[in-house]
């Protein structure tokens, strides 16, 4: 199979492009790390140094590929919505564009369940629960303006998924875990409201299990959206002390309310956008959100329709993670 893989330089799709290629795909991986894209170079990749936003680059892409795996995205809590935009609207759409012209066989499309957050408790969301009226961040209002991008050329004949994986950890993982263990080193961290509400993650292996199995989807499959997790609810009171314990590192846990986190994120926030510059601040909103609300997925469509089951546990996950995080480089 010949096959592209957008963000391949970045944790998923770079996990995605390693086993692509130990499956004898031949693997084109666009991407902004050059040295990452070097490595993968020598395993016999093609890489290609670009951005999302340059439409020429991408769409040239698509020229000869079978499958093309969209994992490049600007992902984070904080940040202008114009560069949102830019990178998740405008790249999805030269995605879109360059399958159209290429006839690219098929695409699959990595969203997001942040188009579900409202900031209220929300167990076991299905695909088809309403959405937000009002997105809880740019990174969100943008992904979802992505999904309808894909859906109205699924409606014109392209043969495209979606999936939403949530909370991507493992080996390898810049953002969730190691977030905490920096929140811990510096100021402790912060345990909102006892750490009850419940969420879902995923490990890594299991999220590139479920894009390898859209790719080989029947045709019923396609033009659907898809919930990924590990189909495990944890709770922070229970997970971020085992994480800890994994580690070998005294946790620092500081407990507070949902309102003064929320007050103090909302502070921390207004002072970001006077400041020059707009650096994200150490805690936003939708952070506070995230660990003090909860929010699960219903996964039964992909299990049904995809055959998706989750290999790796949590705790294997996290043992994973943990193994290599305490490994000298």
């Amino acid at each position: 199979m010949k096959a592209l893989v957008t963000g391949g330089t970045g944790f998923l799709g770079g996990r995605l492009a390693e086993r692509l290629l130990d499956a004898g795909s031949e693997v084109t991986i666009i991407g902004r790390n050059a040295a990452i894209g070097v490595k993968f170079a020598a395993k016999g990749a093609r890489f290609i140094e670009a951005d999302l936003r340059d439409e020429q680059a991408i769409v040239n892409a698509c020229l000869g590929q079978e499958a093309v795996f969209h994992c490049g995205a600007l992902s984070s809590p904080w940040g202008t919505y114009r560069d949102f935009f830019e990178t998740n609207v405008k790249g999805t759409r030269h995605i879109l564009h360059g399958c159209r012209i290429h006839k690219v066989q098929r695409l699959v499309h990595v969203s997001t369940p942040s188009v579900y957050f409202n900031f209220t408790d929300r167990l076991n969301i299905s695909e088809a629960d309403p959405l937000p009226t009002r997105f809880a961040n740019a990174y969100a209002a943008t992904k979802r303006l992505a999904e309808v991008e894909v859906l109205q050329a699924i409606s014109a004949g392209l043969q495209a998924m979606i999936i939403r994986p949530r909370a991507i950890f493992g080996p390898g993982d810049s953002s969730i875990l190691p977030r905490i263990i920096r929140a811990n080193a510096s100021r402790g961290v912060p345990i909102i409201n006892g750490g009850h509400a419940w969420m879902d993650l995923t490990y890594i292996d299991n999220v590139v299990d479920a894009l390898l199995l859209c790719q080989q989807a029947p045709d019923l499959a396609w033009g659907r959206i898809f919930n990924i997790s590990n189909d495990e609810p944890v709770q922070l009171s229970t997970i971020i002390p085992r994480l800890f314990a994994m580690l070998d590192i005294p946790l620092r846990a500081k407990a507070v309310s949902y309102r003064a986190a929320y007050g103090l994120a909302a502070m921390l926030e207004l002072a970001a956008y006077l400041l020059p510059g707009n650096h994200e601040p150490l805690l936003t909103r939708y952070s506070v959100g995230i660990l003090g609300r909860s929010q699960t997925l219903d996964i039964s469509a992909a299990r049904q329709m995809l055959g998706y089951t989750p290999q790796v546990s949590i705790e294997e996950g996290l043992q994973a993670f943990a193994a290599v995080w305490r490994t000298p480089l």
